[in-house]
């Protein structure tokens, strides 16, 4: 598939803003974080400014984003839909924890409450756009069973990442303990990528070019002449194609430029409390934003849609 900008700046974007949310609602509910208005406006800030430019740049992707309204309609049957639908909801139990938060000043009672329900709400948001990729049958790659835990880990650790260096920021007394949940989740997420590039990478295909046209039983099938004499939009959008060996390279990078790096820093700081563990939260946030990019890249670059059997593939 062609790896387009706008839905890898939508995922990744608006999965850490979601993450970010959810685990303020999620700690504050149970007392662990201040009622501090500026410690509140900041995260709700980087927060919600995640996840708006995430829903704004889905829709560049569009032919007609004027229309992008019109899939909220379509809830009953689609994943889009309903991820469209999930979001508007989300934005009510955000707001109503937001105001608690800054305005009144207190995350006890009905704040606690609204922070839960604004956690719930990302968590289902997040579960709806990995479904949107997971329930595509037609792509192997993104049918597999390891794709909505690698959506569900990576916005968890994208949104602990950023609520990480606000911990330190303020130097508040969870950011010790917080900061070993961070590197658990570095672990968890590596543990799931791999084990997602090896059910990609040892999975029977969708189809053949032998299922494709039913001439299986005749024996193998190679296509004899191109269908099209040039590019058409099938071939750039679900033929798009990139070598194993490129491939390789850019998942160590990932691995180790978004994963494995900012887990030393981070462990570091763990061990250096101070200008050091401020400094290590900090510099991993850009590193883990890169890593993120690529791994999403390399989720839309390596899926072949079953119609590229039509156009040469062998399998997909």
């Amino acid at each position: 598939m062609h790896p387009a900008k706008s839905v890898i700046l939508f995922t990744t974007a608006s999965g850490a803003g979601y993450g970010l949310i959810a685990w303020l609602g999620l700690l504050a509910a149970f007392g662990l974080l201040p009622a501090d208005r500026w410690f509140g406006l900041l995260g709700f800030g980087l927060g919600l400014g995640l996840v708006v430019l995430g829903l704004l740049s889905s829709t560049f992707h569009l032919g007609h984003p004027e229309r992008a309204w019109r899939a909220l309609t379509q809830w009953r049957s689609s994943w889009l839909s309903r991820e469209g639908v999930a979001a508007v909801l989300t934005f009510l139990p955000i707001g109503v924890f937001a105001f608690y938060w800054i305005v009144a000043g207190t995350l006890s009672g009905p704040a606690a409450l609204a922070g839960l329900a604004a956690s719930l709400g990302c968590l289902v948001t997040v579960v709806c756009t990995a479904m949107i990729y997971a329930s595509l049958k037609t792509i192997r790659a993104w049918t597999s069973p390891w794709t909505l835990p690698g959506y569900l880990v990576l916005s968890a650790l994208s949104g602990a990442v950023l609520l990480n260096l606000l911990l330190q920021l303020w130097t508040l007394p969870l950011s010790g303990a917080f900061g070993w949940l961070v590197l658990g989740l570095f672990v968890l997420a590596v543990v799931v990528k791999l084990l997602y590039w090896r059910d990609v990478a040892t999975a029977a295909p969708a189809g053949t070019a032998e299922s494709a046209t039913g001439l299986g039983d005749l024996g193998r099938v190679r296509l004899l002449e191109a269908p099209h004499s040039e590019s058409n939009y099938l071939m750039q959008e679900m033929g798009f194609r990139i070598a194993r060996k490129h491939a390789e390279k850019l998942r160590r990078i990932a691995l180790l430029g978004g994963f494995l790096l900012p887990f030393l820093l981070i462990a570091l700081g763990q061990a250096l409390p101070g200008i050091v563990s401020l400094l290590a939260a900090l510099v991993s946030l850009p590193l883990v934003a890169a890593g993120l990019a690529v791994e999403r890249w390399l989720f839309f670059a390596e899926a072949k849609h079953v119609v590229s059997l039509y156009y040469g593939e062998s399998r997909a």
